[in-house]
């Protein structure tokens, strides 16, 4: 998952900003390989059959840290996601169904390595959040709408303003970095409204403070799931309701560097991961209520830096993520409501550390975006769908 470069106080300040722009996307023809090779079930019960496409962007670069990284998924099956072009310029990427790739650079992104635009987030409508760096090195926040409208996002006398997740009726959620350096969560309402929140155990010292999950961090109620930094130094998960009301929770056994909460679903449930006194990382459910179930994969390796990573949950309760293994190589999963597991490598993944199969996202109707660190280090898309007769409660979706 990726970052850029990564009760009280939640009314905070709200601002009004909108700037039309022009957009500048470019169609680009399909690209993509197909396998059907997945792992078995490491847990006893059904095989968790699926197919894979992977995918790559015409003029994503081909050295170590470039290439293709796809992050949210809605349900037409339509992905965003950004590359890395062979100057270290980012662009937004769109990925129809049928396959053809569109590049979305928003109008004002820089063309210096470290600047450009990064999409992140969409919508069942295609309304796509997201961010891009300017020239100056400044980030300003965007939201393009289906039709390819860009409209910029910036808080006033705020260094960095970002926006990441959007639910259903266009509400999106983002940080800010003040003057200070610290981080505040913001909520833009469909109108264009803004909204500054902190959590109430927010430090406020630089690098401290709120921040807001991954492209999946906001549902259709418009609640949201973050994590914060207090004056401790150490990462603390929240849930903030609708009206503002926040939840602060961190999951017992969490040390170090505590707990990080990315994603929530329309019931309300959160998925993240947290780091034990060993730097082991280990995955988490937090049902609606609040209770916590931890989420290890076997075979996730048991050293600092390993474990599971509970990345994105489904409507139907089903979570998508990865699991460092004892090599150091990354590995696919998807876990079942009824808690069993099924992991899965894309073809041509890398065996080396900090190499492997990086699960992004998961849509309503099960399909589990990412993308793979091959052995040159150059990231490529995939989309893993599950097979037919082994979609999970699609029903319930």
């Amino acid at each position: 998952m990726n970052r850029i470069t990564r009760l009280a106080g939640a009314a905070g300040a709200v601002l009004c900003l909108g700037v039309l722009g022009a957009c500048r996307d470019e169609p680009v023809a399909p690209t993509q390989a197909t396998s059907t090779t997945i792992r078995a079930d490491l847990n006893s019960g059904p095989r968790h059959a699926g197919r894979i496409v992977t995918f790559d962007v015409p003029g994503a670069g081909t050295a170590a840290g470039q290439g293709t990284q796809p992050n949210s998924i809605n349900a037409a099956g339509t992905i965003t996601g950004t590359y890395v072009d062979g100057d270290n310029v980012t662009h937004g990427l769109l990925r129809a169904p049928d396959g053809r790739l569109t590049t979305i650079d928003a109008p004002g992104a820089g063309t210096a390595a470290g600047q450009g635009t990064q999409a992140p987030g969409i919508n069942s409508v295609g309304a796509i959040a997201g961010f891009y760096v300017d020239g100056g090195n400044v980030a300003h926040g965007f939201l393009r709408a289906p039709h390819g409208r860009f409209t910029t996002v910036d808080v006033p006398h705020a260094q960095v303003t970002t926006t990441w997740s959007i639910n259903s009726d266009g509400t999106t959620a983002g940080l800010i970095i003040d003057a200070d350096g610290v981080w505040h969560g913001l909520v833009r309402a469909p109108d264009g409204r803004l909204t500054i929140f902190d959590a109430p155990g927010a430090g406020t010292g630089p690098w401290q403070g709120t921040w807001i999950g991954a492209g999946c961090c906001i549902n259709p109620a418009g609640t949201i799931t973050g994590s914060y930094i207090g004056a401790d130094n150490v990462w603390h998960g929240y849930v903030r309701a609708p009206h503002g009301a926040i939840t602060e929770f961190d999951v017992p056994g969490a040390a170090g560097q505590g707990t990080v909460s990315w994603s929530i679903n329309p019931e309300g449930a959160v998925t993240g991961y947290y780091m034990d006194a060993s730097g082991v990382t280990h995955g988490f459910l937090r049902a609606p209520h609040g209770r916590l179930t931890t989420i290890d994969v076997p075979g996730a390796g048991t050293s600092a830096g390993q474990g599971t990573t509970a990345g994105a949950i489904d409507p139907a309760g089903v979570i998508s993520g990865y699991y460092v293994d004892g090599s150091g190589v990354s590995h696919g999963f998807v876990r079942r409501p009824d808690g069993k597991i099924s992991t899965f490598d894309v073809p041509g993944a890398g065996t080396g550390p900090g190499q492997g199969t990086f699960p992004q996202n998961i849509g309503p109707t099960g399909a589990v975006p990412g993308y793979y660190v091959d052995g040159s280090g150059v990231t490529h898309g995939f989309l893993w769908t599950p097979e037919p007769d082994h979609q999970l409660a699609a029903g319930s979706r």
